[in-house]
């Protein structure tokens, strides 16, 4: 049985008729006889709300606005501490009845209709939204249309070919940095180090991009590892003022055995990048 690869991540998975990734969210199926991966997510929504933008977490974008937050299942990261894991590692199967769909005109129009109420747009989130891209995409060219903003949360270990396609219709952009470590990326995440750095600078050249780093005890709660992220920041065209948002751990998924951060060490962590970058933000404390 032959297999078709998909390329919307660093994982590459090769998968054979009827087998889903391991995100859990992209199929290789039969359409007309051609063969191909794609997303099973598609339109699926497992969250909406009206959030504050500051919710995200967005700082700087718009600040004092709302924004329909919109997410659906699956993700290509496998973080043990997720705290959205009920979607991110669901197959989908819970969610798969018609009043989990919405077409991108019907959230289109949802998010024009909440306009009234402080609305600026939809942001993609929850989950991992771009290993389904295609809706984030179809989506997001309709919101532009209609004046609206797209704002997309994501873990950014995602390929570059999908990342052009979708960074053109983006507005901003917060971007979980997890680690500076290429064995944390691929050893306990599950993703690639390399391929998050080349979205960041991607994305930062065209959007307004602000990152967030989960401190986990023992994991990446080091000044040394701090020092590290703050050198990757600056190293961009005008890292000093990308926001960079530090926040708590609690226990969570398969880290239920771990305390949450000490409250010190995130001041720390954060009071340290203070001196390297404009715009720190202390979270979950």
């Amino acid at each position: 049985m032959s297999t078709v690869k998909c390329n919307v991540c660093p994982r590459g998975c090769e998968l054979k008729e009827g087998m889903t990734g391991a995100c859990r969210a992209r199929k290789h199926t039969v359409v007309n006889g051609v063969h191909k991966v794609t997303s099973v997510n598609y339109g699926i929504v497992t969250s909406l709300a009206l959030d504050p933008i500051e919710k995200k977490p967005l700082k700087l974008f718009h600040p004092g606005s709302y924004i329909l937050s919109v997410g659906s299942f699956g993700c290509n990261l496998h973080c043990p501490f997720c705290q959205n894991h009920e979607i991110s590692t669901s197959d989908g199967t819970p969610f798969m009845h018609d009043d989990n769909r919405l077409s991108p005109e019907e959230l289109v129009r949802i998010a024009v209709n909440t306009k009234n109420r402080g609305n600026i747009g939809i942001a993609f989130t929850y989950n991992e939204p771009l290993i389904g891209y295609e809706y984030v995409l179809d989506t997001s060219r309709l919101a532009k249309t209609a004046g609206l903003k797209t704002v997309i949360v994501t873990a950014g270990c995602i390929n570059p070919e999908i990342a052009d396609l979708i960074l053109p219709y983006t507005d901003a952009l917060n971007i979980d940095l997890k680690s500076i470590s290429s064995d944390t990326y691929s050893g306990i995440l599950g993703g690639d180090l390399e391929t998050v750095q080349a979205f960041i600078r991607k994305a930062n050249s065209m959007c307004h991009v602000e990152l967030t780093t989960l401190i986990v005890p023992g994991m990446n709660d080091s000044t040394d590892e701090m020092k590290a992220i703050c050198d990757f920041i600056t190293s961009l065209p005008g890292g000093e003022d990308i926001p960079l948002h530090i926040t708590r751990f609690f226990p969570r998924h398969r880290m239920n055995d771990r305390s949450p951060t000490d409250i010190d060490t995130i001041l720390q962590l954060t009071d340290y990048a203070k001196t390297r970058l404009n715009h720190v933000f202390a979270g979950n404390i």
